[in-house]
């Protein structure tokens, strides 16, 4: 496993993405620290942290004291340094199972991969405690393994916007997870997403980097800080699939997963999503001022109420057998109908 990212400082520091589902803590040793075990210790350095958790981190290869990793019997000496990657599913509500229908491009007795349609919650929250993804899968689990029905409910890692399809990756166990955790941490795990973007680029491919964090205007919303002391780091690879004048058609690449990364992204760069209520890709704002063209445009947004986002493609270590796997997912009707009239518009 590679050793912490350079220029972390010597002392405790919570890194947490609201997308990639873990926590990151490096924490240094006391000149008089006693010799403990380091699953003890961290549970009284790491708020909330269970021994069990901090047992499957170590067995997933997570902590690592001065750079290498460590059994959970390791004893703590003074002034170690200690970094562990933590997988913290959300755990708020009671989850529910329920029979709805999802998509499962994969299943083994590890980890599921979904495919998630639009207008989904991923995970019961306020305002939104049924119908979310992890009650649909909670109810999968039960009925593939019905005497261990309690002990059967999904371990996020990751997670997509309610209005952005696609392809997402679930753990069925603790272990499996971490081990997830600990791939989205280090960035060795691949994700691709098919975007339509306000505007023409000026470049086939960039890279937009910038910290992100919650509006201090608006909470609800995030956006892209002007220097590093606020926010999240971030970044956003992209490469031009097809123009069309006033719109493009886009992959993007995550090096990170910060909430709305790729919306917010493009909202800073001054290409909004297509469609994008929250960012403003909800109105017209590239092309003419004729009349045809704004029904034209209208028309398109009716035909995608949301942000043009489609998660279509993630690769990824097997946990279990470290085997690469790769999966992807075609676009739904919504964002190709809304594809093909751009792409005949340009041509008309």
């Amino acid at each position: 496993m590679p050793a912490d990212l350079p220029g972390m400082p010597e002392s405790q520091e919570v890194l947490e993405e609201n997308q990639d589902l873990y926590e990151h803590h490096r924490i240094t040793a006391d000149k008089g620290q006693g010799l403990l075990r380091i699953d003890k210790f961290l549970m009284t350095r790491i708020e909330n942290a269970t021994r069990n958790k901090i047992q499957q981190a170590a067995r997933a290869g997570n902590i690592l004291v001065n750079d290498r990793p460590v059994k959970p019997n390791y004893r703590v000496k003074p002034m170690d340094v200690i970094s562990i990657v933590l997988s913290h599913p959300s755990r708020e509500t009671e989850i529910i199972a329920e029979n709805i229908p999802v998509p499962i491009l994969y299943e083994d007795a590890d980890l599921l991969v979904v495919d998630k349609p639009a207008g989904m919650v991923v995970h019961p929250a306020y305002g939104n405690y049924t119908g979310t993804l992890v009650n649909a899968l909670a109810y999968h689990l039960q009925e593939v393994s019905p005497d261990k029905a309690s002990d059967r409910t999904p371990f996020l890692v990751h997670r997509l916007d309610k209005d952005t399809s696609g392809v997402l990756l679930v753990a069925k166990n603790d272990l499996a997870q971490a081990k997830l955790a600990a791939q989205f941490y280090h960035h060795t795990i691949e994700r691709h997403y098919l975007a339509l973007a306000w505007g023409d680029f000026e470049e086939d491919n960039g890279t937009i980097t910038g910290n992100i964090g919650r509006s201090p205007k608006d909470r609800k919303v995030f956006t892209v800080f002007p220097d590093d002391s606020q926010g999240r780091h971030a970044v956003t690879h992209y490469t031009v699939i097809e123009r069309f004048g006033y719109v493009t058609l886009l992959d993007c690449r995550l090096e990170t997963g910060r909430t709305h990364q790729i919306r917010v992204h493009f909202k800073h760069i001054r290409h909004p999503l297509f469609g994008d209520e929250t960012y403003g890709g909800n109105v017209i704002l590239k092309g003419t001022t004729f009349s045809k063209y704004r029904q034209f445009v209208n028309n398109c947004f009716e035909m995608l109420p949301r942000q043009a986002l489609h998660a279509r493609f993630i690769a990824f270590s097997n946990p279990s057998t470290g085997k690469w796997m790769e999966f992807a997912s075609e676009p739904p009707n919504d964002i190709l109908t809304v594809i093909e009239k751009w792409r005949k518009y340009k041509t008309a």
